[in-house]
């Protein structure tokens, strides 16, 4: 099966574009030619953004949004001294940054075989490149072939384990492991069976065709599939158009698809990076053969990079923000012979990923780790606030007389952004 994408909405973190579009002026320095002290220059640029003329002003903001994301850790935490219009422009800087970061972190991972001989060393390299491991226990001395080429994730995946004669159980890994399993007998080659586009792989996985003689319009052709993806960022509200969907069979013939539903909701959770679901196409006339191919667009909220926040339970208040995120102790207090630490989360610019898709919030590793080291992990949480910037949980814990010694842990992706891939798929045989 040939795969060919088209990624709809631009990942890349484009310079000039952005800088001509919000100043009215082209870029002065290419991205990748960093001043040498580049701490100083970032600081020195804010301190321009109060300058005497407007000319200067503006080259302060243009040279911080060229100097990107890695600016934002020397921007200072708050604007009090500056100016309202300098203010306003270090705010716009941050958020166009923070975009920026998010953006590169939901970006598909590149992988390198280049370098390899064997399945050990081709698992390492997958490893090195997308912090991803693998639970084996087979011998890993088997021949795997390099490829000069750069592949995605799932592609290097899939081409190392068709190689190895190996499938993925992912039922028996979880958010940072992939178990990998003898491949059942017969199973067709992984690369062959699937399409890949962005941070996705899609493979048909069953078709299935219906005909009703006395109810023709209950007649169907189901397609079963199987979408992953990697599994450091796990979709928010993933969904397939079915308006979107276009297809084409080997007899020339359109595949249509049944307007019962307007999109397809596609499960997804933190632990396992693949989710099934059907695609409903109306049952094609004659006798084709294959759908030779099948497009479509997937939409999805990515979430960026997973980061931990620390904040300390010995009073009420502490607060902690990393990018778009602010986690913030509203209150500990008892509920019984248990704990309540009330917890405030604030998503700025948090769009849909708190509105109809939350249920990745609740999914966040919250714990409490005492002052010798031990974790104790809650018992439960009960949201008393909702927003559409936030939320308010109140998690269980059982901590005796150490709260005030005792740190809040709390592990979240800090950005949401929007991402929306095509995808192909070619060659699905009929039944």
């Amino acid at each position: 099966m040939i795969m060919q994408t088209r990624n709809m909405t631009s990942t890349k973190w484009l310079c000039l574009g952005l800088a001509a579009v919000l100043l009215g002026i082209p870029c002065a320095r290419a991205a990748d030619e960093m001043p040498s002290d580049f701490k100083s220059d970032v600081l020195e640029w804010v301190d321009q953004l109060d300058g005497p003329t407007v000319s200067e002003r503006k080259l302060a903001e243009r040279s911080l949004i060229e100097a990107g994301p890695k600016a934002l850790a020397f921007l200072p935490d708050s604007d009090a001294n500056l100016s309202i219009e300098a203010s306003d422009r270090l705010k716009r800087v941050r958020q166009l940054l923070e975009s920026a970061k998010a953006e590169q972190q939901t970006e598909a991972i590149t992988i390198r075989l280049d370098q390899v001989t064997t399945l050990s060393e081709a698992l390492e390299a997958i490893s090195r490149d997308s912090e991803i491991e693998f639970d084996y226990d087979g011998d890993k001395t088997v021949p795997v072939e390099s490829v000069t080429t750069p592949l995605s994730f799932w592609h290097a995946v899939d081409f190392v384990l068709d190689q190895a004669d190996l499938d993925i159980n992912f039922y028996g890994g979880n958010r940072d492991t992939l178990q990998l399993v003898h491949r059942s007998a017969g199973r067709p080659s992984r690369v062959d069976s699937a399409a890949y586009t962005g941070v996705y792989r899609i493979e048909p996985t069953a078709v299935t065709s219906r005909r009703s003689l006395n109810q023709p319009d209950l007649s169907a052709l189901n397609l079963g599939l199987e979408i992953s993806w990697e599994p450091r960022l796990t979709p928010i509200g993933l969904s397939i158009p079915i308006p979107l969907l276009r297809g084409k069979l080997d007899d020339g013939a359109t595949l249509k698809p049944q307007q019962s539903a307007n999109t397809i909701e596609i499960s997804t959770g933190g632990e396992i990076a693949q989710s099934e679901f059907f695609l409903p196409m109306q049952l094609p006339a004659g006798q084709p053969e294959k759908i030779a191919n099948l497009s479509g667009v997937i939409k999805a909220l990515l979430p960026g990079k997973r980061e931990t926040f620390e904040l300390s339970l010995r009073e009420t208040g502490a607060k902690e923000k990393i990018d778009s995120m602010e986690v913030m102790i509203e209150s500990v207090r008892k509920n019984g012979p248990l704990h309540e630490i009330r917890v405030g989360v604030q998503l700025e610019d948090a769009g849909r990923s708190l509105e109809s898709h939350r249920q990745w919030i609740f999914e966040n590793r919250a714990f409490v780790r005492r002052a010798d080291g031990s974790k104790a992990e809650h018992l439960g949480y009960e949201v008393y606030r909702q927003s559409s910037a936030g939320v308010g949980i109140g998690y269980l814990f059982d901590l005796g007389d150490s709260v005030s010694d005792s740190t809040f842990i709390y592990e979240s992706p800090t950005a949401v952004v929007e991402n929306e891939v095509s995808f192909l798929l070619q060659d699905i045989p009929l039944p």
